[in-house]
């Protein structure tokens, strides 16, 4: 039980509570829908991006567990001031430490490590990610839901 304990480290609990950039944008030029089928989490995410494909602003609205909450919080905040290519990056870089066993290279995700405990539990690694899949799908300019099946 320790290690969900670790997992709801006070960051978590924080982003969950007092999510930041959680509101629609006004007229974005990026959103995209995520849907996570099995436990009914649905985020929506918008970005406002500029003509030299600079995240001016990111947000998201709906509803789901604390993790996948706060992980959609942190990765608010994580792209506001990065091109597309970079939140791009991000997003593999942040996929494969959650999802590979292999050790990754952790220091450049910032804040967003800490959610890297969701390794320890596979069903939670859909809460974490489905924010993320959401970005992708905004990025590419997917009309379909982003789900993590």
């Amino acid at each position: 039980m320790s290690g969900l304990n670790e997992l709801y480290q006070q960051v978590i609990v924080d982003h969950n509570k007092k999510p930041r950039n959680f509101h629609a944008l006004d007229n974005p030029s990026h959103e995209a829908e995520g849907f996570n089928p099995l436990c009914g989490d649905h985020f929506t995410v918008y970005l406002s991006v500029d003509k030299n494909d600079i995240i001016q602003a990111v947000s998201f609205t709906g509803q789901g567990c604390a993790i996948s909450t706060a992980s959609a919080s942190l990765m608010t905040e994580a792209l506001t001031g990065k091109t597309i290519a970079e939140a791009d990056q991000l997003f593999h870089r942040f996929h494969d430490v959650v999802t590979k066993d292999e050790s990754t290279e952790t220091e450049s995700l910032g804040k967003l490590a800490i959610l890297i405990g969701v390794k320890e539990f596979p069903a939670r690694v859909k809460c974490a990610t489905l924010a993320w899949h959401a970005l992708q799908g905004a990025i590419h300019k997917k009309q379909q839901p982003a789900t993590t099946e």
